[in-house]
């Protein structure tokens, strides 16, 4: 199932008919990035999912802006236009040449080609997918998310959505996020993981005693 802008269920989307809590008896193959636009909970999930796999957690924003000695929105007015993407690039390339980890990337990083070709390449990419009126409840208001002009969240959101939920398609695995507590979500974005190694590296998907 899948979910359409409007949050309706069609054939690939992830959505939860009871609370679950899964096992976790195995062990990704390669890198976990999460993609999405802001409010969609990169960094909330990512911390819970890395927690549940014991491995280490990174948040590229973070890492970009420690590079460049500046908040991610003015990277390219202090080092020129394109070194928000080229940074984007280096940093997460580094990321990922260190083992298995989950990585949350910036709002727009899966938009920048050549950075989406690499995660593609890398690792297991998961797309946390919000409808707007979910994005709106948790950014409105906010003091940390420097995109958004007051008065304005629905239409820079709006914006963000028909820019770049197309390309966010391109993720291996599509999870619905809803107002419901973070853990229920780490769930379901387990659950979807699992069947994807299943699918996708059958020889991989083994007990993490083994």
């Amino acid at each position: 199932m899948d979910c359409n802008k409007e949050g309706n269920v069609t054939e690939n989307c992830v959505v939860p008919e009871r609370p679950v809590s899964p096992l976790v008896s195995f062990m990704p193959p390669l890198p976990l990035v999460i993609v999405g636009i802001m409010g969609c909970g990169k960094t909330s999930i990512g911390k819970r999912l890395a927690k549940r796999f014991d491995l280490p957690f990174c948040d590229s924003d973070q890492e970009v802006e420690e590079a460049a000695g500046c908040a991610i929105d003015d990277v390219d007015s202090c080092y020129g236009e394109g070194a928000l993407a080229s940074g984007e690039y280096k940093v997460i390339s580094r990321l990922l040449s260190c083992g298995v980890q989950v990585v949350a990337t910036g709002c727009l990083s899966f938009g920048f080609e050549k950075t989406r070709e690499l995660i593609k390449e890398k690792s297991i990419s998961i797309w946390l997918r919000a409808d707007l009126p979910t994005l709106l409840t948790r950014v409105t208001g906010r003091k940390d998310r420097p995109m958004l002009e007051e008065g304005k969240e629905e239409e820079i959101l709006q914006d963000l959505v028909d820019k770049y939920y197309g390309i966010f398609e391109e993720a291996d695995i599509k999870v619905q996020t809803y107002d419901e507590p973070a853990n229920i979500t780490v769930d379901r974005v387990i659950i979807a993981l699992s069947n994807f190694i299943k699918q996708k590296y059958p020889n991989y998907h083994v007990l993490k005693s083994v």
